[in-house]
Formats: structure tokens, C-alpha cells, sequence
């Protein structure tokens, strides 16, 4: 029988339905395969340019401690405009997501020269939450993507989005906005930094 390594994956098997591989900065590449673009996520002391699981114990500061993190996107054009979405599709657990999309942020309207520089200067719809998984329900993607706003549109959420940042249908609102696909995409995973 051969001797597992160390950092032997750990696998959070819940009913058998969803497997989330976490280990030392291991992510599934169904999770790696998510970050595109060179988008960048950057909190006072975890600077993130591609996938990954926060370190354990940057997950209370990622939680309770720091703000909205700092969005850099150095391929951003000078001229145009973006909208900034994150989510958690794992809410309240990765296995059976009943309230995913959980919108955490939603930023419209930024202009690409600052966005250039990592300023995000834009419209505010939805205020930053951090992240907060639930105790118990293991490792959630906080999902970062970022759009190219198309030309003299005004992005918004319907009146029904705005009464609540659960269930919220992001397909929809992409579809409705004219969005397209993300020009480039982020995600972390964490857990509930008391577990």
C-alpha cells in the first residue's frame, strides 16, 4: 500500500452530489478552469490574480476585517465601460446552492481608464458584502466577473433584484443587461473561518 503525502487532497463529499477538492492552495480544475482575463482581486494582504483557496488563516480578515477589495484590470480600454458582478453560487452550500446566486457586489459603469489603474470608479448597485459562509457548509466559490458594459446602456436591476441579493438569477440579469460573456473572470474559495 503506498504512503499518501502529506498534503493529501481533501474531499468535502456532501450526500454524494458535489466533490470540492481543497488541499495546501489545491483547487479542482473545474475550479482553476473558472479564472480568465487577468482580472485582479486585491485585499490589505492577499493580493489574488488567479484561483484560488484563501490560506486559513486569511479567512477571518477576508470575513470580518477588510472592506471591498481593490479591482485592477490592466487590458481594460480607456474608452469603455464595465460592470463588476460577485458572487457566491454556493449559497447556503455548494451540494444544493437553493439560494445561488448570492450577489455580493455589483458595480456598473466603470470607466476603464481607471479600472486601468485599479480605481473603480463607477455606480454602486449592490454594496460590497464579504464573504460569510455558513459554519458547517464547507468551502464556497466568490465568484468575480467582469463585463464590458455595452455602449449608452444603463444597467440596473429590476425592482424584484433589489428586494433581495438570494436566488438571484444572473443569467437573467447578464441577458437582460446585454452583457455577453465576462472579459475576465476570478474566484477564491473559502470556508467559514470557524471551522
Amino acid at each position: 500500500m503506498a504512503v499518501l503525502p502529506s498534503c493529501l487532497v481533501f474531499c468535502v463529499c456532501i450526500l454524494g452530489l458535489n466533490c470540492v477538492e481543497a488541499a495546501a492552495g489545491v483547487l479542482s480544475s473545474l475550479d482553476s478552469s473558472f479564472c480568465h482575463g487577468g482580472l485582479e482581486v486585491i485585499y490589505p494582504e492577499l493580493d489574488i490574480d488567479r484561483c484560488l483557496i484563501v490560506p486559513a488563516e486569511q479567512r477571518a480578515k477576508v470575513s470580518t476585517v477588510w472592506n471591498a477589495p481593490q479591482i485592477y484590470f490592466s487590458a481594460a480600454h480607456k474608452k469603455k465601460t464595465y460592470v463588476l458582478v460577485m458572487v457566491d453560487p454556493d449559497a447556503p452550500i455548494r451540494a444544493q446552492p437553493t439560494s445561488a446566486y448570492w450577489r455580493h457586489w455589483l458595480v456598473v459603469d466603470i470607466q476603464g481608464g481607471a479600472l486601468k489603474k485599479g480605481q473603480l470608479t463607477g455606480t454602486t448597485v449592490t454594496d460590497y458584502r464579504p464573504p460569510t459562509p455558513p459554519r458547517r457548509s464547507g468551502f464556497h466559490r466568490y465568484q468575480f466577473m467582469l463585463f464590458q458594459q455595452p455602449p449608452d446602456a444603463a444597467v440596473s436591476l429590476s425592482q424584484e433584484e433589489t428586494s433581495a441579493r438570494g436566488k438571484w438569477d444572473l443569467q437573467a440579469f447578464i441577458s437582460r443587461a446585454g452583457l455577453g460573456q465576462p472579459v475576465a473572470a476570478l474566484q477564491f474559495l473559502t470556508q467559514n473561518y470557524k471551522d
